[in-house]
């Protein structure tokens, strides 16, 4: 099926850049077959101090490196002293859909991935069975998607058979497994179904996941207890993946939501990657430091948890996150249902006003998206002004969007404060990831106010918190983005800069790397990445972007 890429994009075979000749074609392919990368301040992923050096490429590999290499036949580039790193790992991306709908992945190759770990906070596009089938038709409506795979797979297939300019690994959702099995229905799984999400599960690792991934503040991820989790991740670990998880809670009750997501590891036997650990609301800073403090405890009892973060003070998500969880019992149509029932309006304000107007405050949430064009002039504004627009309450104003999207209204939280960030940002346990989809400026990804961290998350942290902030060394912050993330990933010939590994690679200025994403106008592609080449292919030359999708789908080796 075609893409829906906008105005732009290539067209046709993939491999091809725009008007160039099949002969052109082979004749670049030969030339990219040998590359000699010279002269580059060389910060190779391990955290070791950086070093002069020249790096020679062949057929996608790393085949040496040195000083005064030479390469006959070889197309030579002079980083003329840039920084040369491994290409950067997304540990916690959301491209699940966007993969398919603009392989181009330019909101993330641009700022020097060459892999996202895709499937997180418990969604993904598959295994697609029983209700979950009609719930990712839903969410790629008007994509010019559809979903034509049936298991996991399958829909791994189809994003090779689309080609991408990324590295692709995928993890299971929790919530999928569990909607295709059960519905979104807040009770136990029957012990036969349980039988069935372990299988479902079982074979998804057997085609190629890296894990399993919980959103347990989300419906229905959010229905299961713990030994629901701890039954799944056994499954998992036994096949030697991981489990990530959007814990159960990221404000008052973050401490017992990170020692849930320990017992899991424990119980289990499985790694754990807590996904963009934070600590939001005003009267809940500082808590990440009692968290850090029992993931260290847990890895000295010999359980393997980490976490990922990302470097801005604003979350983002669905706005729907504002209501009790127990409204969605049954799915979106019975809880669109409950919003337009008085009763149950009367029945849940007061625990939202609570939450949301006193302890959040209304001003601190702003709507990125909605879909009805009467809606869009809201996007970029926050509850309280909107309700101030409308001439409602914030509350009122907040469900009345709810109800007239169909729940689908994306939001930017700010709920986090800069100390905290920065603490786990700078912690030895994190590594960086975006918690975004790859985006455009142009197309269907183009649209609305989406957070800034979808185009400068990875050149934020080398800008900001590294040559302003000194808060992480160069080393350490490319440590966090490439080694540090694969080695969790169990990905052996990537995150490194060494002979044999895979030539993902990203050369930045230093001096220059910068996010100019912001909150008011996101849709900007950062400074300072210069070269981006995945598997030995230059897919970003001079800061733009080739056109070529030289992506792999890494599957994971099983046991």
């Amino acid at each position: 099926m075609k893409s829906v890429w906008g105005r732009r994009g290539p067209t046709g075979d993939a491999s091809l850049r725009a008007g160039e000749s099949k002969e052109q074609e082979l004749r670049r392919k030969a030339d990219m077959g040998r590359l000699l990368l010279r002269d580059a301040k060389i910060v190779d992923g391990t955290g070791r101090p950086w070093f002069w050096g020249d790096v020679a490429l062949k057929d996608g590999i790393i085949v040496d490196i040195g000083r005064g290499l030479t390469a006959s036949g070889a197309r030579v580039i002079d980083l003329c002293g840039l920084v040369l790193a491994p290409g950067f790992i997304d540990i916690h991306s959301h491209s699940d859909d966007t993969v398919l709908i603009n392989p181009l992945a330019e909101s993330k190759i641009r700022q020097g991935i060459t892999t996202e770990v895709i499937g997180n906070c418990g969604y993904s596009p598959a295994p697609l069975e029983g209700e979950a089938i009609d719930s990712i038709r839903r969410d790629l409506d008007g994509c010019g998607i559809t979903p034509d795979w049936s298991s996991f797979g399958e829909y791994l297939h189809r994003i090779e058979d689309n080609g991408t300019a990324v590295n692709i690994a995928a993890l299971i959702g929790h919530g999928t497994i569990r909607q295709a099995v059960i519905g979104c229905e807040e009770r136990k799984p029957y012990p036969e179904e349980l039988a069935y999400m372990k299988k479902l599960v079982s074979r998804s690792m057997d085609e190629g996941a890296f894990g399993i991934s919980t959103g347990l503040i989300y419906p229905p991820s959010c229905y299961a207890d713990t030994d629901e989790i701890v039954e799944l991740a056994q499954i998992v670990a036994g096949k030697g993946g991981i489990y990530a998880t959007h814990i159960r809670n990221e404000g008052s009750g973050v401490v017992d939501a990170t020692e849930e997501a320990i017992a899991i590891g424990k119980r289990a036997g499985v790694r754990v990657e807590i996904s963009h650990h934070k600590s939001g609301g005003p009267e809940n800073r500082g808590k990440v430091k009692e968290t850090l403090r029992i993931i260290e405890n847990a890895r000295c009892q010999g359980i393997d948890v980490l976490c990922d973060v990302y470097p801005y003070v604003a979350s983002s998500t669905g706005l729907s996150v504002i209501l009790p969880n127990s409204l969605f019992d049954g799915g979106d149509e019975k809880a669109l249902a409950r919003l337009k029932d008085k009763d149950t309006l009367s029945e849940i304000r007061r625990q939202v006003e609570e939450e949301e107007g006193l302890r959040l405050g209304w001003d601190k949430t702003v709507i990125s998206s909605v879909t009805n064009e009467g809606n869009k002039a809201f996007e970029g504004k926050s509850l309280c002004e909107i309700a101030a627009i409308t001439g409602k309450d914030p509350f009122t104003a907040a469900i009345d969007l709810l109800i007239d999207e169909a729940l689908s209204v994306q939001v930017v939280r700010f709920i986090m404060c800069e100390e905290d960030v920065t603490f786990v940002l700078s912690s030895r346990l994190s590594s960086i990831g975006t918690d975004a989809s790859s985006m455009a400026p142009y197309g269907v990804l183009g649209m609305g106010k989406p957070h800034p961290r979808a185009y400068g998350t990875f050149p934020r942290v080398l800008g900001k918190y590294v040559r302003d902030m000194g808060a992480l060394r160069l080393e350490e912050a490319v440590r966090k983005m490439t080694s540090l993330p694969a080695g969790r990933l169990g990905i052996l010939d990537r995150g490194l800069i060494c002979p044999g590994t895979v030539a993902d690679l990203v050369a930045f200025d230093p001096d220059t790397v910068e996010d100019i994403a912001t909150y008011t106008d996101p849709h900007r592609y950062p400074l300072g990445i210069m070269w981006v080449i995945v598997s030995g292919t230059p897919v970003v030359e001079q800061g733009e972007h080739t056109g070529l999708l030289p992506g792999k789908v890494l599957r994971h080796n099983r046991r």
